[in-house]
Parts: C-alpha cells; structure tokens; sequence
C-alpha cells in the first residue's frame, strides 16, 4: 500500500513538472500561468487603434522590437498602420554596431531609418517632420547605465516641443522590480545615465516614462500601452518570454543580472570578460591567481553570489590575447542578491588582495572625471569607502526612490 501511494506521489510530482515546462514553453509567465501579453501585441485592440489609426507613426525601437512569436514591431506596425520613419539608438537597427560607434541614418525597406547616435543623439526638428506620433518598443536591461532610457528620454523632450505624441508599448524589466543601489548624483548625469534613479531601477520602460514626464518636468503627450498578466516581481525568466540580445554583449536575460554586477567594474584595468563567450560574468587581470581570488571572494559571504576560479583568454577588449585569471561570477539566489553591493564588495575586496594595482580609466575626449563614476553614479567605489557606510546611504537612496516612483507603478 506504501509503495503505491509513493508512486502516485511521484507521478503526481512529474506531471506538475511537465505543466509549469510546457507553460514556460509557450510563453506563459510562471507566476500567473496565462501568456504574458506585450504592449506591442496590442496594437490590434480598440483602444489602441485609436492612438495610431490615421497617423503617420515614428517608432523606436531595435532587433527587440519584437513580440512573443518573435514577429518585428517594423512588420507589425506597417502591415496596421502608416509607418512612417524608424528611430534607432546605440548598436543600431539590428543590434550590431559596436558600442560607443556613431552610424549614419539610412533606409529599411522604403522607410527612413533615422539615426540617434550620430553626430546628434537628439531627434532633430527635421526627422520629426516625418512623423504624428511617436511609438516606442525596445527592450531595457534594467540597470541605469545604458543607453535607450536616455534616447527616449530626448525622444520625449523633442516631442514635447514639436507637439508630437509619444506611445509607449510596455515590455518586462528583466531584473524585476527591485531597486538597488545608488540614485545617481546630478554632478555624474551623463548619455549613459541622465536622472537620479538607482543603478539597479526596477522600472519598465512605460513607468519609467510615466515617472520622466512628470518628475522631470518633461511634459510631452504621453501614452503606454500596459502588458497584461504581468507581475511586477517578475524577471525575465517568469515572463517564459523569448530574449533577444539588447546589444552585442548582453547576449542572454541572465547577462543583465551580470552587467548590473560587472558593468562599472570593466572602466579600469580589469577584465569583465568582455571578448569571451560570457561577456561581464568574469572578473580578472593577467597579475591576479584565480584561486587567491575565489578564496578572499568567498570569504566575503555576498549574499546570492557565488564564484568559480577561472582562467581566459580574451579575443577582444581588455588584455585581447592574453591570459586572465580571476573568477566567473554566478547569482545563485536571486531573490537574496543586492547586485550593486556585491559590485562594490567584489572591487574593495580585489583592492585589498592586490593593494595599488588596481587603476581606472579617465572618461576621455578631453572631460574630467572617471568613467567609474559615470557608471555608478558616484565617486565611493573609486575612493574605497566604507561599506557600512555607503551601503546604509544606498539603502536609504533606493528607498526613498521606491516611495517617489509608486504612484507610476503599472503592475502590482
């Protein structure tokens, strides 16, 4: 009898493993067990028929404009709608242009393809012309320092003054809604991260809209399209949606978590694995011993973190065709991990192990300052402040940043 009910135990066991694969599989959200439906996959309903039928749209967007059959937002819209021009960030329509390259405006198919990393990066009063309203689909990564919030940021801004509408099509934030960090001090705003929002923001591209227009006073006509059985703890992997790469090196959903981790700590004479299969899952320097490093990182105990000595030899980037060592970073437990601290943790702990090794890069083209800086959005890594100290203040950052941004908040 024993025996029996064991078996029924199991069968019971394998069949509900069976249903939440096959859920994920067909691109339903693990959390909700119903499809998680993308702005751009409502384009077709009534209500949103009425903010782009008769208009000649601009959209925004990339190779992530793309719904969960992984159909174009350019296909979409033209086969709907009059699309009129395509507007494109860094890396370009297809994702392929290395970063920090400017590209020229060209043609897709008959239609302008208006570049926003050119000799501008603001919408200049000649591409709005082509246009009524603004559509916006493109994928985040959640971290603050990138660059599509701060195009769409001048989208609006140009918008606003050319009386143009602008519609967001909502789309996950795959790191979910947590928010960690530091809010970024005015004095260090630059392309890569514009407003004081924590580095890790927890808001989707809609909300982050929603909270621009207003806290920054920006003003334009403003509309998002929401998802729907979307949760805001979310990321990428509930949602079972397909990932497409946000740009040359975030390859995957999980190189987001990564990028949060590793992103400022490259803009010095550290390897982040960029030039390798696993680009920002590493950290490492021809000087270092991987198992010295592993050691003093484990001992630190980060929370959700864990790390594996690793030796590599780049392609590209930071010591191309030497060897590395170091370690591969992996999140073990999301829900536990603080990225931003463990980024801070991994660096005072690296400069302890190797004192005055350890440099950083100026920002260039003749601006003072640190790129390190620009990244976090301060200057407390650089300096090698106290953890308690700086954490506490993060803490409270994120906080109140929480509080200032509920009342956009989109999904419970």
């Amino acid at each position: 009898m024993l025996r029996k009910i064991l078996l029924l135990l199991l069968c019971i066991v394998f069949v509900a493993g069976c249903m939440v694969t096959k859920a994920a599989k067909q691109g339903e959200s693990v959390q909700t067990g119903k499809q998680v439906v993308l702005g751009i996959e409502r384009v077709g309903e009534p209500e949103v028929k009425k903010l782009l039928e008769g208009k000649r749209l601009g959209l925004f967007t990339n190779q992530t404009g793309v719904d969960s059959k992984l159909r174009s937002s350019v296909d979409i819209l033209r086969t709907q709608y009059n699309l009129s021009a395509i507007f494109v960030p860094e890396h370009g329509l297809y994702g392929a242009v290395e970063a920090g390259k400017q590209f020229a405006s060209s043609e897709h198919e008959g239609i302008p393809v208006l570049s926003l990393y050119g000799s501008s990066r603001h919408p200049s009063k000649e591409m709005l012309e082509h246009i009524d309203t603004m559509v916006v689909d493109i994928q985040d990564v959640g971290v603050r320092h990138y660059t599509y919030f701060s195009s769409l940021a001048y989208i609006m801004e140009a918008c606003a003054k050319a009386n143009k509408e602008v519609v967001v099509l909502d789309r996950p934030n795959p790191l979910g809604d947590k928010k960690q960090g530091p809010v970024l001090k005015p004095e260090y705003a630059t392309f890569i991260g514009l407003y004081s929002i924590p580095l890790r923001h927890g808001l989707t591209i809609g909300e982050f809209a929603c909270y621009i227009n207003t806290e920054e006073g920006i003003n334009c006509k403003l509309e998002v399209v929401p998802m729907q059985n979307y949760r805001a703890g979310m990321d990428w992997a509930d949602t079972g949606l397909p990932w497409v790469q946000t740009s040359p090196r975030i390859p995957t959903a999980e190189c987001a978590y990564l990028y949060c981790i590793t992103g400022s700590l490259g803009n010095g004479n550290l390897s982040v694995g960029i030039g390798t299969g696993k680009p920002f899952h590493f950290v490492g320097a021809p000087f270092m011993d991987a198992e010295a490093v592993k050691k003093a990182l484990d001992e630190q105990n980060i929370p959700g973190l864990g790390f594996r000595a690793a030796a590599y030899t780049p392609e590209a980037a930071a010591y191309a065709g030497k060897l590395v060592q170091g370690v591969e970073i992996y999140v073990l437990d999301k829900e536990k991990a603080n990225l931003a601290e463990a980024s801070y943790t991994i660096l005072q702990t690296l400069r302890q192990l190797y004192p005055n090794m350890l440099t950083f890069k100026e920002r260039g083209y003749g601006l003072k300052g640190y790129k390190i800086d620009t990244n976090l959005g301060e200057s407390s890594a650089r300096e090698g402040l106290p953890e308690k100290e700086v954490f506490l203040r993060w803490t409270q950052e994120s906080t109140d940043f929480a509080q200032k941004a509920k009342k956009y908040k989109l999904y419970q």
